[in-house]
């Protein structure tokens, strides 16, 4: 195996993890799981939620280090259009819902939830 597959591997396992600690705590706060790793050509959701009959698409973005601005700096423009494409196409099954897109940062050990983190209009 070469060291670039390696890398992945651990890029991947640290990504499901806190994709794993995300979704624990949005459990815990009430929220129910519908769905991970949503994925289309062109975008992916990692979570999927009902807060009540809110359909909640998260997105998780975890750095261990701040060097390049922390996890929020990295949702681009470009990550947050992924984002709506691959909601609008979860949406075509799931028509008439009210939805919204949150963001869960994990810096370190902090984790930090933003409620409508963006909205397709953005």
């Amino acid at each position: 195996m070469s060291a670039g597959a390696k890398a992945d591997d651990t890029t991947t396992a640290r990504g499901r993890e806190a994709e794993g600690r995300a979704a624990a705590y949005l459990a815990s706060c009430g929220l129910r799981e519908i769905s991970r790793n949503f994925r289309v050509r062109g975008g992916e959701i990692d979570l999927i939620f009902r807060d009540g009959k809110v359909l909640v698409f998260v997105e998780v973005r975890q750095r261990s280090r701040s060097d390049f601005g922390g996890a929020a700096a990295s949702i681009t423009a470009a990550k947050r259009q992924r984002l709506i494409l691959a909601a609008r196409h979860y949406l075509l099954k799931h028509p008439d819902t009210d939805c919204r897109f949150d963001c869960v940062l994990i810096n370190g050990e902090q984790l930090e939830w933003l409620r409508n983190a963006f909205s397709a209009d953005d």
